[in-house]
């Protein structure tokens, strides 16, 4: 549905930051459902750890939010706005991620006051949940 030079025109983070390859199905304002492909030549992975790459759990909650940053930041009356975490609650990281997963990560808005909402995610590779929690963010005004 969306490649990742048309979520680079809607998501204020570029590379090596822009965490989401694409977008596969979204309803704006609603939820959004992306891939990342994890890859053995991703930077972090010089680091984390270079004898048993894992990838980091907060960069896949990282991902979450930025998947459910765009269905929100894709409405027209949210687009040039940015999105903030405010809270992280209850992220349960179920299996490790490895070089050659692909993420598919499903964010769903369950709610929304003015300039601040609440969102589920869910992480899976090959139809297993790997993580999921909570998020909250607010919107720039």
């Amino acid at each position: 549905m969306y490649n990742s030079n048309e979520i680079s025109k809607i998501l204020p983070h570029k590379f090596p930051f822009l965490l989401i390859d694409r977008i596969i199905e979204m309803e704006e304002g609603k939820y959004a459902k992306g891939i990342k492909n994890i890859t053995v030549t991703d930077p972090v992975f010089q680091g984390h750890f270079p004898d048993e790459h894992v990838y980091p759990g907060v960069l896949i909650v990282e991902a979450m939010a930025q998947v459910g940053a765009f269905a929100i930041l894709s409405e027209e009356k949210n687009i040039g706005k940015k999105a903030y975490f405010t809270k992280i609650k209850e992220v349960k990281f179920l299996k490790t991620v490895v070089p050659g997963d692909t993420l598919e990560i499903t964010t769903t808005l369950i709610s929304r006051r003015l300039n601040v909402g609440f969102a589920n995610c869910i992480a899976c590779v090959n139809g297993e949940v790997v993580c999921r929690g909570e998020i909250a963010f607010a919107l720039s005004l």
